[in-house]
């Protein structure tokens, strides 16, 4: 008798947790969808870190330019 309670505790913890999750994915539908197509556009091999502002860069080109001559 008590394999059938813990099953059926276990039954409705997980139906609980679909219930919460299909909740949140519907309140916060707008918001995921953004995020999902920032990600599905965003570069994974860039980092931005890594990015040289604009002033360093023309900076850099006319030191290459510079010494090429």
């Amino acid at each position: 008798m008590r394999k059938s309670t813990a099953t059926k505790q276990a039954l409705v913890v997980f139906g609980a947790l679909a219930l919460a999750w299909m909740t949140i994915e519907l309140a916060f539908k707008p918001f995921l969808d953004k995020a999902r197509a920032a990600i599905d556009k965003s570069d994974p091999t860039r980092d931005p870190d890594d990015v040289v502002d604009d002033s360093a860069r023309h900076s850099s080109d006319d030191a290459d330019v510079a010494a090429d001559d």
